[in-house]
């Protein structure tokens, strides 16, 4: 069999695509492609479940044509948009989606009536490949570090990812510094370029922080996060990538709930230490699935009334049990 796994974004949503990745390829032992957007490709170049990836460019046109050559005898489609569904047209191939439960996140964000699928993603994912008789393995996620990847030689005790899409989804930079103030081990930020002047910053006022947000690739952040402890994360993509890595994880949560589905999603029967921190009770919560630049109520207490302490308590406990 040939299959077509699409998924354009983001870092962490095509993360939680890996799970149903390998499954058919083990299970169907079929070839498998993959089309995404171009700046992501590098998370599936290393995978080895991935036969041939490609890359969406401007012209949607242009890589269905090159699609159409393959003659797919089926198409998993795991974005769901109106673009997926033209390639999936376009390549007239069996084909499923999944459920993505779009009227059941917009009645949680705007009358917070919670009908939301008491499952993870992954699992939905899945039912797109239930005609196929693929089932879930139980193996979590994969993310599969370049054996080039620049790693250290002293592997880092913490990993701070400290970005986010969103400014709504990140802690401000007072509360990254206080956290990491509190923290009595070494600690390793990393981040995208938009990140480097925070992490700088707190560099230079504290001697146990090392900043390399900016400085790094993706992949060679993921070999960081390898590498450590216990990785501390907002709701972004590396938190999956640290999932699929097994590393403990402190994941904070600002306006978007895990009710949505896409918490830290291990092995089965996995028992790895690890925490969510956020302000529950609040009315205005989730504002809303993704994010915004700016809070709009304007007081942004989902984020500014987390624990800093509370927080580096719990990464010390992990980092103790580790060393037992």
């Amino acid at each position: 069999m040939k299959i077509l796994i699409i998924r354009f974004s983001s870092i962490g949503d095509i993360v939680l695509t890996t799970p149903v990745v390998r499954c058919v390829k083990k299970q169907l032992g079929a070839e498998v492609h993959y089309l995404t957007k171009a700046p992501f490709r590098s998370i599936l170049d290393n995978n080895p479940y991935v036969d041939e990836v490609y890359s969406l460019g401007d012209s949607l046109k242009t890589i269905l044509m090159r699609l159409q050559d393959h003659s797919y005898d089926f198409v998993i489609d795991l974005h769901k948009n109106i673009r997926s569904m033209r390639v999936r047209a376009g390549l007239r191939a069996p084909s499923a989606g999944f459920h993505k439960a779009n009227l059941a996140k917009w009645l949680m964000v705007n009358t917070k009536v919670d009908c939301l699928p008491k499952k993870h993603i992954v699992e939905r994912y899945f039912d797109a490949v239930a005609t196929l008789r693929v089932s879930y393995d139980g193996q979590g996620l994969d993310y599969f570090v370049a054996t080039d990847a620049d790693h250290t030689t002293q592997p880092p005790n913490v990993v701070f990812a400290i970005g986010g899409a969103h400014s709504t989804k990140r802690l401000p930079k007072n509360m990254i510094k206080e956290i990491c103030a509190n923290i009595d081990a070494p600690i390793t930020i990393v981040g995208g370029v938009e990140d480097s002047t925070t992490g700088a910053e707190i560099d230079r006022e504290l001697v146990h922080v090392t900043n390399q947000a900016g400085s790094c690739s993706l992949d060679e952040s993921a070999a960081r996060v390898k590498d450590a402890a216990v990785v501390i994360t907002h709701d972004t993509g590396m938190m999956h990538i640290a999932a699929a890595l097994q590393r403990p994880i402190i994941s904070i949560w600002g306006n978007t709930i895990p009710g949505f589905g896409m918490y830290p999603f291990y092995p089965t029967g996995h028992q790895i230490r690890s925490a969510r921190f956020e302000v529950s009770n609040l009315r205005c919560r989730p504002c809303s699935k993704i994010g915004f630049s700016d809070c709009p109520k304007g007081h942004f207490k989902c984020m500014n009334l987390q624990s800093t302490q509370g927080i580096a308590a719990h990464v010390m406990e992990i980092i103790s049990a580790s060393k037992v």
